[in-house]
């Protein structure tokens, strides 16, 4: 459910800003309104989404903590998402209020984009490496169980390959669960794209690479660090090859025989090498 759109950031690789104009949200009251609406739907389960989500409220004179503070205490719905945060909007309050919430779930989709300061710098980023870490650290001495997926840019103009090993020292020494990894390309009329030099082709793909077989072992790791533990999963409707999907709290995908009575239920399951993807 879109609760915010556009966006004030003007980072130099990207093109939303000028395409979706400033950023504007709802107010807390629809929110919680259309939250209850899709709750008389029989729908469990909602993601927050927006440009720029953390953003919410902020020209009306309220917060995304005081949103995510008001669904934590009304409970329109069982379960609530919150999609792309940025760092420097993920505030402490926000990271406790979910540490102690059963609606809001333990999942956080933050991006990074770089693990170099320097290249951060180039992209306009409103954060450090530093700031970045400190987020992931608290959110896992509260949560060790939370999901932390992070976005990545590869090739971005002026990254050496000093500067992209940076990045893997970064990534490695996080306990991130998986990646979101994006090959640069050149958006019309945005800084990024006269800066110079430009990463060679052949160099950003592999580059990309190496980041996704990063995030294929994080996401093992991740996973095999809940095997025999039990997960509240709601299943979908979703059926392949007579088995049903769904997702946990804390967004590790199982796989169970299909039954039609488990169709968006939300069942605690034991998490095993079998029956988690």
């Amino acid at each position: 459910m879109k609760i915010q759109d556009g966006c004030d950031y003007h980072c130099s690789y990207c093109a939303v800003a000028s395409a979706r104009g400033n950023s504007r949200s709802d107010t807390i009251a629809n929110v919680l309104t259309n939250l209850e609406k899709i709750a008389q739907l029989n729908c469990k389960e909602v993601v927050l989404t927006g440009v720029n989500t953390g953003d919410f409220g902020r020209k009306n004179g309220e917060t995304f903590f005081q949103l995510l503070k008001e669904i934590d205490k009304q409970k329109p719905v069982e379960r609530v998402r919150i999609s792309s945060i940025e760092p420097n909007l993920l505030t402490n309050e926000i990271i406790q209020l979910l540490a102690n919430s059963n609606v809001l779930m333990p999942h956080f989709h933050i991006p990074l984009q770089s693990g170099a300061d320097q290249v951060l710098a180039a992209m306009k980023r409103r954060y450090n490496t530093a700031l970045f870490a400190d987020k992931v650290t608290q959110i896992k001495s509260l949560m060790p169980h939370a999901c932390i997926a992070v976005d990545l840019i590869s090739g971005f103009p002026t990254e050496t390959e000093a500067d992209f090993e940076e990045t893997l020292v970064c990534l490695n020494n996080l306990p991130i669960s998986y990646l979101h990894v994006f090959t640069y390309s050149k958006r019309p009329q945005t800084p990024a794209g006269e800066m110079k030099p430009q990463v060679k082709d052949n160099v950003k793909k592999e580059r990309t690479k190496i980041l996704l077989q990063l995030s294929e072992t994080k996401k093992t790791t991740f996973c095999k660090e809940h095997f025999h533990t039990q997960r509240a999963v709601l299943f979908e409707d979703a059926l392949k090859n007579d088995m049903i999907f769904g997702f946990t709290d804390n967004y590790i995908r199982v796989s169970t025989p299909y039954q039609e009575n488990l169709i968006n239920q939300i069942i605690e399951m034991e998490l095993t090498k079998s029956n988690t993807l």
